[in-house]
């Protein structure tokens, strides 16, 4: 074989609750893409397996593939599962004096966050969660810090040394320290983390401290808090795990270490101070992914659509960017990271469904059966339906070939479950139930996307959807049928997409600072200036936190490329809009005056050009710095144009496939062995190890160069 000799550069993982997907890149640019089931016991076991699942396709074996990598990146679920399940550490929490219940009270937003509208009007269906440091392990001292950064009342020494004792004896495994205003001005807040320092020292007790301003300096007390606190809670935690997988890579005789997908779109080490910015990792690859290949395609808006086991994720890229919310929520928590906007549903193809006892009508999830698949896989203890079932006893998914064979699934076991669970009661045909359940999920997710899209003024007819995710092509045809999209993407690697996302992104770290800076409109000139100079210290103070994590990586300062941004708003306004600066160093009037037209371009084209109100005075309200250093990245195969009629080969055979109330033979095809160029019109099914293609009638597919398959529905003539 002629790849023996062309090293394999980039690894890319993603651990999801379901399947672990790994991402191998060749110096050339090709890729391979492998899949295990998630083992949450030991997530390294897992990685291994799907790394040895993907190489067998260049029969090559870990132990000399791991000696070439250059970069590998790890995204997973693992973090935001341990915050969903409360199975963190136990935290001891230091606020100040008076504000002990600040926490465990939230904000009123976090009462109703993740719940549907239904829900949320009827308030006894409301279930507050436990907060992360309950009130006995939380202490109050003396301090206050004002609005302005003045300390009004010096901090009681002795109180801060009493508080360690007493949450030392309460058990706590880490100590959070987060004080009022302290963004505004740190002395105290920093004070108080070397007395804790000092008297866990003094105690004999070797735990983490974390002060909520080394890490996250930014207002809104209650975000900056639940940020420090999930720091401690679940990335200490997170860190072991990594810990594991970086050992195994070692053992392997791997010598890059490794990094991990930030929620801001960049990656950084998994020995990185501020490891709760990777709680989102999972999805965010597949938008840096899409944002890559659009890119390379020349396509400027596009509607991302995910699909795995538990649930389907959304983002949107306009005019070649997606948007960062830098007070997001998630886990119903608000917190203080700059996080890539996307909207989630918990409903996935391994939602488990049922019948409400009162109204018959079919649910979906929000539980799902994880790694387990459903009730088809006889091993896995399950005995509720799952949406996977159904796929299975419609003939979608092929028994034999579930991740290339390594699971067997039980058609008769599914079928069975669905008569007594759904069928029987509804009165129906296994078959109408099973499809029923489809079309629910279905009608779900595209009502979904379309509500998405429509809500933020835009039209589905501006925009290609790229749909991925294990379980996204199985459904691609359900719910981008009617929404009216440009055009509909399917990548030949949907299944390991976020995988190549996480391939896709810079080595980028990322530090922010809250700042207060007012200017009116027609400022004098060293108004401007005095701005541009309190800009550029905090960018100062923020690029030493970059560089010196960088150079914890072993880089030196010069290989680093710093990007300076801020936040802006017209003063008043509540929403401000984060902006990548026009100029590297801030001094002059006329660098503020650049500062101020970036900030109004990017204004007029997220909301409209008659909307920008300049008379109100302009406010940046955060510094931002991104440092960043060079990676290989995947490149798009290429592929020669091989004609539309598909290879003899690559036929399978038929299998039958059941929609629209009637049995059709489907034939089947494999992927692999598909050729650019080639067009199949439904009934078809397109399958790979890890992941199935379906086409029904009606539809009609053709694969392009890139080896992305573009879906139309032939009846209207138009795109799926």
């Amino acid at each position: 074989m002629g790849h023996q000799h062309i090293p394999i550069q980039v690894m890319g993982i993603d651990a999801g609750g379901t399947m672990t997907d790994t991402f191998f890149v060749r110096a050339d640019g090709r890729f391979v893409v492998g899949k295990a089931q998630s083992n949450p016991g030991d997530e390294s076991v897992a990685i291994f397996n799907s790394s040895v699942d993907a190489l067998e396709h260049w029969q090559r074996g870990v132990d000399d593939v791991y000696p070439e990598l250059v970069t590998c990146v790890y995204s997973g679920t693992a973090m935001l599962n341990r915050i969903l399940m409360r199975k963190g550490l136990d935290v001891g929490l230091i606020c100040n004096k008076g504000f002990e219940q600040i926490h465990s009270m939230g904000r009123a937003l976090q009462s109703y966050l993740g719940y549907a509208l239904e829900d949320r009007i009827h308030l006894n269906t409301h279930r507050y969660d436990d907060p992360l440091v309950p009130v006995s392990r939380t202490r109050g001292v003396t301090e206050r810090t004002d609005v302005q950064g003045t300390i009004v009342i010096p901090l009681r020494e002795e109180e801060v040394r009493v508080a360690t004792r007493e949450l030392v004896e309460q058990g706590a495994q880490a100590i959070v320290i987060c004080l009022l205003q302290s963004h505004k001005n740190e002395t105290n807040e920093q004070r108080a983390r070397d007395i804790v320092t000092e008297e866990l020292a003094r105690l004999g007790v070797d735990i983490p401290v974390f002060a909520s301003v080394d890490y996250y300096p930014s207002r809104k007390e209650s975000h900056r808090m639940n940020t420090t606190i999930l720091e401690a809670y679940g990335a200490e935690p997170s860190r072991q795990t990594l810990k594991k997988v970086s050992e195994r890579f070692r053992r392997h005789g791997a010598r890059v270490d490794l990094r991990v997908m930030a929620t801001h779109g960049g990656t950084i080490s998994w020995q990185a101070r501020e490891l709760a910015r990777t709680i989102g990792s999972g999805p965010i690859g597949g938008v840096i992914g899409s944002r890559l290949l659009g890119e390379a395609l020349g396509y400027d808006n596009i509607a991302c659509s995910d699909i795995g086991g538990t649930s389907f994720d959304v983002a949107l890229i306009t005019k070649g960017n997606f948007a960062i919310k830098s007070d997001p929520d998630m886990a119903r928590l608000v917190l203080s990271l700059p996080l890539v906007a996307m909207d989630s549903v918990g409903a996935g193809a391994g939602s488990f469904v049922r019948l409400d006892p009162y109204s018959r009508s079919i649910k979906l999830g929000p539980d799902s059966a994880g790694y387990r698949v459903g009730t088809c896989w006889p091993e896995s203890g399950l005995d509720t339906v799952t949406v996977s079932d159904c796929h299975v006893v419609l003939g979608y998914l092929n028994p034999l070939n579930f991740l290339g064979g390594a699971i067997r699934l039980d058609v008769d076991r599914a079928r069975r479950h669905i008569e007594e669970q759904i069928a029987r009661p509804l009165g129906l045909s296994v078959e109408d139930a099973a499809a029923g359940v489809i079309e629910l999920l279905d009608l779900t997710l595209s009502e979904y996307l379309r509500a998405n899209i429509s809500a933020k003024g835009y039209n589905p007819a501006d925009f290609t959807c790229f749909s991925y995710g294990g379980a996204g092509p199985v459904h691609t045809y359900g719910y981008t049928g009617g929404v009216g999209f440009k055009d509909v993407v399917v990548p030949a690697w949907a299944a390991g997409f976020s995988a190549f996302g996480c391939a896709c992104a810079d080595f980028e770290y990322r530090y922010d600072k809250s700042v207060d800076l007012g200017v009116p409109q027609f400022a004098e000139d060293g108004r401007k200036e005095n701005a541009c100079a309190s800009l550029q210290e905090a960018w100062s103070e923020l690029a030493v936190k970059v560089i010196g994590e960088f150079v914890n990586n072993g880089f030196s300062p010069q290989d680093v490329m710093l990007i300076p941004g801020y936040k802006m708003q017209y003063m008043g306004q509540l929403n401000d809009l984060e902006i990548v600066s026009p100029v590297s160093r801030a001094a002059s009037a006329a660098d503020w005056d650049a500062i101020v037209a970036a900030f109004e371009a990017t204004y007029a084209r997220v909301y409209a050009s008659s909307a920008r109100s300049p008379e109100l005075g302009f406010s940046i309200t955060g510094a931002i710095l991104r440092g960043t250093v060079a990676t290989q990245k995947p490149v798009l195969p290429e592929d020669p144009d091989a004609g539309p009629v598909p290879p003899e080969e690559a036929r399978l055979g038929t299998r039958p496939f059941y929609r629209h109330k009637r049995w059709v033979d489907a034939v089947i095809w494999r992927m692999e062995a598909l050729r650019a160029g080639n067009r199949i019109t439904g009934p078809a099914i397109i399958e790979s190890d890890a992941t199935t293609f379906v086409v029904p009638d009606g539809f009609e597919t053709t694969i392009d160069k890139h080896r992305l398959f573009h879906l139309r529905d032939a009846r209207q003539g138009e795109r799926a």
